[in-house]
């Protein structure tokens, strides 16, 4: 299949990829524009786990207030030089997040970062509600596990959908930053705060 340079400069609006490497990713889908789009969310996948072991000691501390002042966010982004923190991308990803926490309330970052004591509870509530079932005791782990899953895309940030595009998480919009930018990237931490809280 001839690949066009329509084809390539959709994909490139559709990923934000290099137009070489979306060439290649259209030849090696058969022309196949979601099978393209796979393969260079891959890739942005694999060059982002190169980078997770260097250091992210650079980055942007970010206030954003929503509208109304009743609620508000700080966050501290993470990245290797001043260079990328002074890039659009890293901006808007930096003020992306904050609206995000603003909106989904998260209990921390990482699944590891949500208090045990919570993780504990949830789980405990969510076994009495499977034994109610009457499966057996395999069935049920299965039934807390997926539970479990679910507890953690809603309520630990890199796993939660991202709310401007529900389709990818925030953990996938990052790799996708960082395959951009072409260094580690991180949310280090953050403080959100709502009035009367």
């Amino acid at each position: 299949m001839e690949i066009t340079s329509g084809m390539v400069k959709e994909l490139r609006d559709r990923t934000n990829a290099g137009m070489m490497d979306c060439k290649k990713a259209l030849k090696d889908a058969g022309g196949d524009m979601e099978k393209a789009v796979d393969l260079l969310r891959q890739k942005g996948l694999a060059k982002a786990m190169k980078r997770a072991g260097r250091e992210a000691t650079d980055g942007l501390v970010h206030a954003y207030i929503h509208s109304g002042g009743k609620i508000g966010v700080l966050v501290e982004v993470n990245c290797e030089t001043d260079f990328a923190a002074k890039s659009d991308d890293f901006g808007e990803f930096v003020r992306n997040v904050a609206l995000q926490i603003a909106a989904t309330n998260p209990l921390g970052i990482n699944p590891e970062d949500i208090p045990q004591d919570m993780v504990e509870r949830e789980r405990a509530i969510y076994m009495a509600q499977a034994q109610q079932s009457g499966k057996p005791q395999s069935i049920l782990e299965k039934m807390v596990d997926g539970k479990m899953r679910k507890f953690y895309e809603e309520n630990a940030l890199m796993r939660q959908r991202y709310i401007r595009d529900p389709d990818k998480s925030i953990q996938d919009y990052l790799n996708e930053l960082t395959a951009k930018v072409g260094e580690k990237i991180g949310v280090r931490r953050f403080c959100r705060y709502q009035l009367g809280e």
